[in-house]
C-alpha cells in the first residue's frame, strides 16, 4: 500500500486543548481569592458543570452546536464570528451565557455578585487566548512528514474558534488542507467530512491514513470513509468500545514505524 496523505485531528492530538482550557480556568478562578476568601479549586470544580448544564439546556441554537461540535467550555471564550444566522444568534447569546455560568458558580460558594461574575466571564477568554500548548512530538514530526506526504487537518468546532487555536499553535504552515466542521456544516464522525478532505488533497481513501485521539469521532469516522486509522492513545487508556483502530500508538514518534510497515 502506498500512503500519499496523512490526516490529523487537532484538539488533544496535536494541541493540548483540554489542559490549555483548564490552565486558563484556574488562572481565572484564582481571581476570586483576591476579592473573597474562597479557594479557587471550589469554583474550578463547579464552573465546568454549571457551564455545561446551561449550554445544553439553554442554548438557542443547540442543534447547530451539536452539528459542528462546539463544547460548553469553548462557548465560554469563542467569538463565533461569521454571517451564518446560527453564529449571529450564538454571538448575541454567549455574553449572557458566560455571565450566568459564572454567577451560578459564585452563588454556590455564597457569593452574590453579578458584576464580579461579568468580570470573570471576561477574564477567562483573555487568559485562554494566551495559552496554545502543543504536544512536544507534534511539530518535529510534521516537519519530517511534510517532506514526503500531503498533510491535512480535520477538526470539529466553530470556524473562527478553531482557526484561532490553529494559528496560536503555529502549526498551520505544515498542512496542505485544513477542514473545519464549522466551515462545511458536517462534523466528525460523519464520513462526509473525511470525503471532503480526500477530495481537497486529491487522494483516494486507500492512499490516506488518519491519526486522532478520539475513537468515537476520529477513528470510526475515518473507517466509515474507508481510511486506515491510527489511534493516538497518549494516556494509555483501555479501549472498551467496539471501535477497533487499525493501529495504536502512544506518541506521534511511533507513526514512522507504521508508515514503514504499510509501505
Amino acid at each position: 500500500m502506498t500512503i500519499k496523505a496523512i490526516i490529523f485531528d487537532f484538539d488533544d492530538t496535536l494541541a493540548v486543548e483540554r489542559a490549555s482550557a483548564e490552565e486558563a480556568m484556574m488562572i481565572t478562578c484564582k481571581k476570586v481569592r483576591e476579592k473573597y476568601d474562597i479557594e479557587p479549586q471550589e469554583l474550578y470544580d463547579n464552573i465546568w458543570e454549571n457551564a455545561r448544564e446551561l449550554w445544553h439546556n439553554s442554548s438557542p441554537v443547540r442543534s447547530y452546536c451539536v452539528a459542528v461540535a462546539i463544547s460548553s467550555w469553548e462557548g465560554l471564550w469563542g467569538l463565533f464570528e461569521g454571517d451564518d444566522e446560527n453564529l449571529k444568534i450564538l454571538r448575541s447569546w454567549t455574553p449572557t451565557y458566560r455571565k450566568q455560568a459564572w454567577y451560578s458558580t459564585l452563588l454556590e460558594s455564597g457569593i452574590d455578585d453579578i458584576e464580579f461574575a461579568e468580570y470573570l466571564s471576561l477574564e477567562f477568554p483573555k487568559h485562554r487566548r494566551k495559552i496554545h500548548n502543543v504536544f512536544e512530538d507534534a511539530e518535529p514530526n510534521l516537519i519530517e512528514l511534510k517532506n514526503k506526504y500531503k498533510l491535512a487537518l480535520v477538526t470539529n468546532g466553530a470556524s473562527d474558534l478553531q482557526r484561532e487555536k490553529i494559528d496560536g499553535s503555529k502549526l498551520a504552515k505544515y498542512f496542505d488542507v485544513i477542514v473545519i466542521a464549522g466551515d462545511v456544516g458536517i462534523r466528525k464522525p460523519e464520513p462526509e467530512i473525511f470525503n471532503i478532505v480526500l477530495s481537497r488533497i486529491e487522494t483516494k481513501p486507500n492512499e490516506a491514513i488518519m491519526i486522532g485521539n478520539a475513537l468515537d469521532s476520529d477513528i470510526i469516522g475515518a473507517q466509515k470513509a474507508g481510511i486506515k486509522t491510527v489511534w493516538l492513545n497518549r494516556k494509555n487508556e483501555i479501549n472498551e468500545s467496539d471501535i477497533k483502530p487499525d493501529y495504536e500508538i502512544k506518541s506521534i514518534n511511533q507513526l514512522r514505524l507504521i508508515l514503514d510497515d504499510l509501505e
